[in-house]
């Protein structure tokens, strides 16, 4: 059975009951069915463990930042019993408490995150029907889908979900809706008796119903030949769950940073513990520095502002209508530097509108969005009212009458219209096209009432409906009899019944030539990738005994043709130039055919002009290589599979590029699992994307992605600042203690000052540089590349001369405060010149690139805020009596102040100026900052 599984399509279909032990006609008995049951198993999926919530929370323990945290944690703790046994001091109780609620923070949220982040399986599980209508035996009954087994009689209604993988044996105009699984927007009509290549493409199998799709029209019988995980979405389900969750690019990058933070902290601290120890300084005296200094050199609160930054990008996110599920993929959508895009519902309205008209020697173009009934008409590029062109509004009375969509019309609370078309989607455009011009369905059935109909069949691809003329008022030149049948379907079908075209008011013979322009402008239309339906109309004298297509579809009078698409969105062309201006390339992804793909892409201006077009077909006689070799010159991928979504996006990962891949069906789940970052479709999304995405937007906009690929870069670039700013702070602080360990002086902070000013200068002010807005040009930059660390190269010459500035400032104040007043007084200078010069350093420190006056000083009040406390703080410590010998400080008056001043604002100015130099010698177009 498992070699049948993807050729059930190429069998007949005494091939499949002859391969299941079944009959075509009584299905399996009770007995088969049974035995069945136990070699195949229940059809249902089969979800891989989860684990458990010790696993979950061990695992967030694994970062060596977190390990370094706890460790220190123990450390602040021991030293804080001895402090406190010697002066009463708690700081480093507090310390030693902040840096365990971090952790804890930490692992609370990362818990609750994968609590929520694998229920892909059980929206998978949602699409399976609850019971299924087989025959067994011989008879009809309803059993529970679990139960359903290959080789069952499954009987399929409209409106009834698939509940197996089906061989159909029977098609009564039976119409599948596959969109979810194909990406197709029209709903599929089905041909039992086809018999089909091995290697046709999933969305062209007109012979099978895949389970989770839905039977729009129609009826059929179909044997089941796959269930439960060997079903297409049983495959899907089993590649979600193949792939194990990549770490993102800002985790991998933060716990490489952490890694060489904490080496060198503890090198470095370790060297100043034995330098000290040479001079001969106490051992406890020490023991006591170093360790404080350690603590102090790894920002302990990174963990959690990378946290809190994340949430408040979420927040963001969700005003832009992207609700994101996992935090750190705010980030990685901000690096994303290709985007696959599915076609249907996403770059376009997954609503199918008519855009054209053609009869005689006029075409119309039709405006509007969807199945909105409002839009304008024109001609030749000029605005016109239909009632100028009757003949266009008898095709629009003739395409709305002989159909069985319905539009359906509410008004909600706030008295706004809504519509919602109720149907076939291709029904459904020209009943709206038709109300566009005013002419409403139920409006004209008052007059023209439906007597009798022959309706679509796939094999004569036409649809007629009778009506009957009521009055003389419904009478005019061009149906003057009592009953009227109007015939709509494939333009060369309806051409070949026809004998007559409508030219004006006049009828006229259809001769050779006339027959060759309406083909031609068939082609024409069709060229455009427009579903194109011809439409005509016969008077009826008196009413078939029996209406068939033998009585009533020939000796027709052909009216015009009515093209239609499922049109773009209207702001999806300015959004892919956005992306494109940031250095991000739009992929189509789509199940569609490669001509309705290259019409849509041109005209969103998605398809380069060497770009290609390649199908799924094309894409099976490449090999991984081969298309990695030519990935970078497609840019429309047309009739691919859920495993070619995922060869696209393998492709793009191996070419080095951050992929988002975007999408709404069940197809796209494997792909957007697997890609960087996968993203969602709110509305038309079934719950299996939403619940594999990383990211799910609330209006299906894919300006909404632009959007938040800015705001994703916003965060990345305000993570970037508060690291910068952290560690060219922490170092000069390591510095201050090395340098003047190595010169023999005395230790210029203690132990208690430098755990303070790290709840100081660590907290508040790093919080805020994350609620940056972020810089004008951040969407004119390329996407950094994935290998780039956080501490690039201009960050690690900003941070060395950051540091030398800070160091010098300080021990130079400290040494002056050691010439006026003894090591209190200095050690009070060194302490307040280190922390305001630090607070100042943080306005700096708002763009990598901008001068602060051009970003304006206070145009983050944060900042104001965070600044405005840390100083409070400062001033207690320095002037509050009480704790001024906690804090081992004296009080300073105007004239420390009168030297402390110039050398506060020295590394702030020296940074100004560090970042003027990077932009003169950046290359050209590199950034945009102006001095």
């Amino acid at each position: 059975m498992d070699k049948q599984t993807e050729t059930w399509h190429s069998q007949a279909i005494d091939q499949v009951t002859q391969a299941l032990n079944t009959d075509a006609q009584d299905g399996l008995s009770p007995e088969q069915a049974q035995k069945h049951l136990e070699r195949y198993g229940r059809n249902e999926l089969i979800e891989q463990p989860r684990p458990g919530f010790w696993q979950m929370l061990l695992a967030q323990f694994k970062s060596f930042v977190v390990i370094i945290l706890i460790v220190a944690a123990a450390i602040s703790f021991v030293i804080g019993l001895q402090e406190y046994s010697k002066s009463g001091a708690i700081t480093e109780f507090v310390e030693a408490g902040a840096i365990v609620a971090i952790v804890i923070l930490n692992a609370v949220i990362g818990v609750v995150q994968e609590s929520r982040a694998e229920e892909a399986l059980a929206a998978l599980k949602k699409m399976a029907a609850p019971d299924a209508h087989v025959i067994r035996g011989g008879h009809r009954t309803v059993v529970p889908a679990r139960e359903l087994v290959p080789g069952d009689m499954v009987m399929l209604e409209a409106g009834n979900y698939v509940p197996a993988d089906l061989r159909l044996v029977e098609s009564v105009n039976l119409k599948v809706e596959e969109a979810s699984l194909t990406g197709e927007s029209v709903p599929t009509d089905k041909r039992a008796e086809k018999i089909l290549e091995p290697k046709v493409p999933l969305g062209d199998r007109r012979n099978m119903a895949y389970m989770g799709t839905t039977v729009t029209y129609g009826r059929g019988r179909g044997i089941a030949v796959e269930t439960g995980m060997q079903t297409q979405i049983g495959q899907i389900a089993e590649m979600i769950q193949s792939y194990e969750d990549e770490p993102t690019p800002l985790q991998i990058k933060l716990d490489q940073l952490g890694r060489w933070l904490g080496w060198a902290s503890l090198s470095i601290c370790g060297l100043v513990f034995l330098v000290g120890m040479l001079r001969g300084i106490e051992f406890i005296e020490m023991l006591l520095i170093a360790i404080s200094l350690a603590i102090a050199a790894v920002p302990e609160g990174l963990p959690a502002i990378v946290t809190i930054n994340l949430a408040i990008g979420m927040r963001e996110m969700i005003q832009r209508h992207a609700l994101i599920r996992r935090l750190p993929a705010v980030e990685t959508l901000g690096s994303a530097s290709a985007i696959c895009s599915d076609k249907t519902g996403t770059l376009t309205q997954n609503e199918m509108m008519v855009t054209q008209l053609m009869y005689d020697q006029t075409k119309l173009e039709l405006s509007g969005e969807g199945y909105r009934p409002w839009g304008f008409f024109h001609h030749n590029g000029n605005a016109i009212k239909i009632a100028q062109f009757p003949q266009a509004g008898f095709l629009l009375r003739a395409a709305a009458l002989c159909n069985d969509a319905l539009l359906e019309v509410s008004q909600d609370e706030n008295e706004e219209m809504s519509h919602r078309m109720v149907g076939d989607p291709t029904e459904g455009a020209l009943v709206v096209a038709a109300a566009k011009a005013g002419f409403w369905r139920k409006e004209e059935e008052q007059q023209l009432p439906r007597v009798t109909e022959v309706p679509f069949d796939s094999a004569r691809k036409r649809m007629t409906t009778v009506h009957q003329v009521k009055d003389a008022a419904s009478q005019n030149s061009l149906f003057p009899s009592d009953y009227v049948a109007f015939v709509k379907g494939a333009p060369d079908v309806i051409l070949e019944l026809s004998t007559h075209v409508l030219d004006g008011d006049q009828l006229q013979p259809l001769d050779d030539t006339r027959r060759q322009d309406i083909i031609d402008k068939n082609k024409s239309m069709a060229a455009q990738a427009l579903r194109v339906l011809g439409v005509a109309y016969r008077p009826l004298d008196t009413l078939p005994d029996e209406p068939t297509p033998e009585t009533l579809e020939h000796d027709l009078v052909f009216i015009g043709l009515a093209g239609m698409i499922d049109p773009a969105r209207p702001e999806v062309a300015a959004a892919i130039e956005v992306a494109r201006h940031a250095g991000i390339r739009t992929r189509m992804v789509t199940g569609d055919y490669p001509d309705t793909a290259r019409a849509i892409a041109q005209e969103i201006g998605l398809l380069h002009n060497d770009g290609q077009v390649v199908t799924g077909a094309e894409l099976d006689t490449m090999d991984d290589p081969a298309l990695q070799e030519r990935i970078d010159h497609i840019d429309v991928f047309a009739r691919v599979s859920p495993k070619h979504k995922v060869r696209i996006v393998e492709a793009l990962k191996a070419r080095g590029q951050v992929v988002a891949m975007t999408g709404d069906g069940v197809n796209d789940a494997p792909a957007l699992k697997r890609a960087n970052i996968g993203v969602a479709m709110g509305i038309t999304g079934t719950d299996v994307s939403k619940e594999t995405a990383d990211m799910v937007l609330t209006d299906d906009n894919f300006v909404s992605i632009v959007s938040a690929v800015e705001q994703g870069r916003i965060i990345y670039s305000n993570i970037r600042k508060f690291v910068y700013y952290l560690l060219s702070c922490n170092l000069a602080e390591i510095m201050i203690i090395f340098i003047a360990t190595l010169l023999n002086w005395p230790i210029p902070l203690t132990a208690i000052q430098l755990l303070w000013l790290n709840l100081l200068t660590d907290g508040a002010p790093a919080l805020a540089l994350g609620l940056e807005k972020g810089d004008p040009d951040v969407m004119d930059r390329p996407p950094r590349p994935p290998q780039e660390p956080i501490i690039n190269r201009e960050m690690r010459l900003g941070m060395i001369i950051q540091t030398i500035f800070i160091t010098a400032a300080v021990l130079l104040a400290f040494r002056i405060g050691i010439t006026w007043g003894g090591l209190d007084l200095a050690e009070s200078m060194a302490f307040v010149t280190l922390s305001v010069s630090e607070l100042a350093r943080a306005y700096t420190a708002r763009s990598e690139h901008f001068a602060l006056w051009n970003i304006g000083v206070f145009s983050n009040r944060y900042m104001q805020y965070a600044v405005a406390a840390s100083l409070a703080l400062l001033a207690l410590v320095i002037y509050v009596p009480f704790l001024q010998p906690i804090f081992d400080t004296a009080p300073l008056g105007l004239r420390e102040w009168g030297v402390m001043l110039p050398l506060i604002f020295v590394p702030s100015i020296a940074a100004e100026a560090t970042k003027w130099y990077l932009r003169r010698t950046a290359p050209k177009g590199h950034v945009t900052a102006t001095t």
